[in-house]
């Protein structure tokens, strides 16, 4: 019943973005040549009306199919909705450089271009506007009991838990499980008011009785064995089936097969930076970017060094040394934000809350991260990074690899400014093991839009820092 539903939502999803491409567009056409904001008695319109809406033709199905190519239609109930709209602003941003190369290739002048920007920007505000609110009619009707994706898990262990964890934490997604099956684990045993509802040998009699729309194979490692057996009752019966993996700790979070001459072979981490082509534009990115940041930030950076020279005596750049890409040390740069010190003694540990060491211009660069910004020569020169993992110290570099899982996976790419775990909240005296698991998100699924998007949110959330002391 869920995958009809789905069906008909798809393709009333399609009918209606068709529909609102074009009253974005007619609603463009109109902004750029008859409303007050670009002065209408002062247009010259070069093109009838008619030519200009005869690009629809073109423009609905070409949008249709960039949606479809972004995989804006793509069925994820988990998907956060923040993820939705940075994937509409990239089907529009590849849409106004698509339609603007066609307008030169046919070499047609008189096309406003402003109306095409103009068309950009209202198609992202009212189709991410839309996405909004089909999320809050679907949680609406998901509230009453309709399109409900009912599962079953096969198998408990740490995966079991962890799925019914998020499903419980997140009701808008519109799942509901059934039960487990398990041949260890007591019948009525419940995690989270998800009980076991019986034994795996069960699978076949239960799927026959019920109306599954999904089964979640979620075996401990111990019972794998029983995986082909288990995949093949499933597609017998026509259940859609997944596999969760008990060993998560290791898998990346976005996984990728090889194809060893037949025989798949799923690599343990993935990093798109390993990659010279996108080590390369990673870097020329860095370079631009350093170079603007430093010609924008200048007077800021002219303001903070008259202040800490004012504030107390000592050098104004302070220099430590961190542990970057391939766990090669460098010197990383900031303002001095404390009473000069000897080298042991601040060596020994973060800064805590009301430390006495920093001075009161000091606090202020640390809340607004003034501080870092002659990290922009760091990433001008090439140790650090735009985007990445925040650099630490040596000491803790040892300290945290035998006692954080994973932390020396963030050394493969070079250290940033700012990174996902930073905007995301984590930053100063803030869950090491989290932010590393953020890290480890950003490595394994690295895009040019990634670092794009987390830039863009370091500039409205990530300067002030609540954490810094």
């Amino acid at each position: 019943m869920i995958k009809n539903n789905q069906k008909h939502l798809n393709r009333l999803q399609v009918f209606i973005d068709g529909v609102i491409v074009a009253l974005s567009y007619v609603l463009s056409y109109y902004i750029r040549f008859y409303s007050p904001l670009f002065n209408p008695n002062d247009v010259k319109v070069a093109l009838s009306i008619a030519v200009y809406f005869s690009a629809l033709y073109f423009i609905v199905p070409g949008y249709i199919i960039l949606y479809n190519i972004t995989n804006l239609y793509t069925p994820r109930r988990a998907r956060k909705v923040g993820g939705e709209i940075f994937t509409i602003i990239e089907a529009n941003i590849l849409g106004f450089f698509g339609f603007t190369v066609v307008l030169y290739m046919i070499k047609q002048n008189h096309y406003s271009r402003w109306m095409i920007f103009v068309f950009v920007v209202v198609n992202t505000l009212i189709m991410s506007l839309s996405r909004i609110i089909l999320r809050q009619i679907l949680k609406f009707f998901r509230k009453k009991g309709y399109n409900i994706k009912h599962v079953l898990l096969v198998g408990y262990s740490r995966s079991a838990e962890a799925y019914i964890s998020r499903v419980s934490e997140n009701p808008q997604w519109g799942y509901s499980i059934a039960g487990v099956l398990d041949n260890r684990i007591p019948l009525g045993t419940k995690y989270r008011g998800v009980s076991v509802i019986g034994r795996i040998d069960n699978l076949q009699e239960l799927m026959a009785a019920n109306s599954y729309d999904e089964v979640a194979i979620t075996l401990p490692l111990n019972y794998y064995d029983m995986l082909e057996e288990l995949v093949s009752c499933c597609e017998k019966s026509g259940v859609h089936t997944k596999f969760i993996p008990d060993y998560t700790s290791l898998f990346p979070s976005n996984p990728y097969t090889e194809d060893i001459d037949g025989l798949p072979m799923i690599n343990i981490r993935y990093v798109p930076l390993t990659d010279t082509g996108n080590r390369a534009v990673k870097r020329a990115m860095d370079i631009v970017g350093s170079i603007l940041a430093i010609i924008i930030f200048s007077p800021a950076m002219l303001f903070s060094t008259i202040a800490v020279r004012l504030s107390s005596k000592g050098p104004i750049i302070f220099k430590q040394e961190r542990i970057g890409l391939g766990g090669k040390p460098f010197m990383m740069y900031k303002f001095r934000t404390m009473e000069v010190q000897e080298e042991k003694a601040e060596a020994k540990g973060w800064t805590t809350k009301n430390d006495p060491r920093v001075t009161k211009v000091g606090r202020f660069l640390r809340k607004t991260s003034l501080d870092e910004m002659p990290q922009f020569f760091n990433v001008l020169f090439g140790s650090m990074s735009l985007v990445g993992p925040r650099p630490e110290r040596p000491q803790f570099v040892e300290k945290f690899k035998e006692e954080v899982p994973r932390y020396m996976v963030k050394h493969q790419v070079r250290p940033g400014i700012t990174g996902w775990a930073q905007i995301n909240g984590f930053r100063g005296d803030t869950s090491i093991r989290k932010r590393i698991d953020l890290d480890i998100y950003y490595i394994e699924n690295w895009s040019i839009w990634f670092d794009i998007r987390i830039l863009f949110g370091t500039v409205f959330h990530g300067f002030v820092n609540k954490n810094a002391y």
